[in-house]
């Protein structure tokens, strides 16, 4: 059903749950509005508030902080989601940066949504676009995908999954992990363009512009430190290689290509199996009976 929202002309008994980003490295990012909608907020929920506590003494905002994270969020989100039907005014922060953008804000702010509560964003910093501009790459289209999965095998399948994208592809990464994402761009990308900003708007902010061959280099070089942002090319003959059949999926075997929509996708075994016979263009009998076969011969070398 259609819901129009009028976020400031119309009278509601919902509260209002304010999107409210924060600085990522500079306290004089800060919006008027930002700190006029925390002070006048009835509770801030944020991701981590020994780091919010900090932001909000600076501005010298006494409203009071409830946590809501990764490890809390279902719990904490409920009675959130209560205070907003009695009628409360939420403002929702992250550590840094624009709630929703990899972190659970997302999952709040959908709850909130679901009850008919207004959810009103405020513009402000954001670390993905920041470094996309500064970038010197197409900023036409571009696509965030933001923290790759930790493990490698995962890792290297979404990035497989991305070879042929034509947008500008945005990256989050830790500094602990940068060698070997990058290393893994390096062997399935080609040697693209690439971008990495570390500690954006921060005193020790710094730009890596150049190949990714260079980007290797460089980290093989020196002492990783900060987070990342990664903005990397995308593929400039994307659609010749969909052509001549060069599919992202190839690399893999059945048995990998059919356990990553049901891990990536969250597809049951016969609707995997329907993905990869389609992508294959093979019979979903054909696949279904190798997958089995492949999987009991996986099975039998492990043992």
């Amino acid at each position: 059903m259609l819901w129009q929202q009028k976020s400031f002309t119309e009278q509601t008994e919902q509260g209002t749950l304010y999107i409210v980003p924060t600085p990522i490295g500079n306290l004089e990012d800060m919006t008027f509005r930002a700190v006029r909608t925390l002070q006048e907020a009835d509770v801030i929920a944020a991701e981590d508030t020994r780091q919010t506590k900090k932001l909000l003494a600076h501005f010298g905002i006494h409203t009071p902080l409830v946590s809501y994270h990764e490890h809390n969020k279902y719990a904490s989100g409920r009675q959130l989601v209560e205070w907003l039907k009695e009628g409360k005014t939420v403002a929702l922060v992250s550590d840094a940066g624009m709630p929703g953008i990899s972190d659970p804000g997302y999952e709040l702010i959908a709850a909130a949504l679901a009850e008919r509560c207004r959810v009103v964003p405020l513009p402000g910093a954001n670390a993905a676009l920041t470094a996309l501009v500064a970038s010197g790459l197409p900023t036409d289209r571009f696509l965030f995908v933001g923290f790759l999965k930790r493990a490698k095998k995962e890792k290297k399948e979404q990035l497989l999954s991305l070879k042929t994208a034509a947008e500008t592809l945005i990256f989050y990464e830790a500094p602990h992990r940068l060698k070997e994402t990058l290393a893994l761009m390096y062997d399935i990308f080609g040697n693209r363009r690439i971008a990495l900003g570390r500690e954006l708007t921060k005193r020790f902010e710094e730009f890596i512009r150049g190949d990714l061959s260079d980007a290797v280099a460089w980290a093989e070089e020196h002492d990783i430190r900060g987070e990342f942002c990664l903005i990397v090319e995308g593929a400039r003959d994307g659609k010749k290689q969909e052509q001549e059949g060069e599919e992202w999926w190839q690399p893999l075997s059945l048995v990998e290509h059919v356990d990553y929509y049901i891990r990536e996708h969250s597809l049951s075994v016969k609707e995997a199996v329907k993905q990869a016979a389609s992508d294959r263009n093979m019979s979903k009998r054909d696949v279904y009976r190798q997958y089995h076969q492949q999987q009991e011969e996986e099975k039998k070398e492990f043992l």
